[in-house]
């Protein structure tokens, strides 16, 4: 038997991830749409577009997080520098072809 809709409720952790699930998602749309963009003004458009769906998504998190609905592992400090020592090495080969 099918929910009626007025059955259904989120608690406050699901709707938060729901919110945070969907800011992903369309912030994946803004980069495909940006790199797809072939006039420099609507990619600037959607580039400020992004960056307050990044900062939306991130209030997100940290509304997850501070609830603890969202726990992060942090990274040891080695292993973020070693990565980022490795795509300083990728950028820098992509830059010189």
């Amino acid at each position: 038997m099918r929910q009626a809709k007025k059955d259904v409720t989120l608690c406050e952790k699901d709707a938060l991830i729901d919110l945070l699930d969907c800011e992903k998602g369309v912030l994946a749309r803004y980069l495909h749409a940006i790199g797809e963009g072939s006039a420099k003004p609507l990619r600037r458009t959607l580039l400020k577009l992004m960056e307050g769906g990044l900062e939306a998504q991130f209030s997100l998190f940290e509304q997850l997080r501070a609830r603890g609905y969202y726990e992060v592992e942090l990274a040891p400090r080695e292993e973020v520098e070693g990565q980022a020592a490795h795509f300083s090495k990728v950028k820098k080969t992509l830059a010189d072809k």
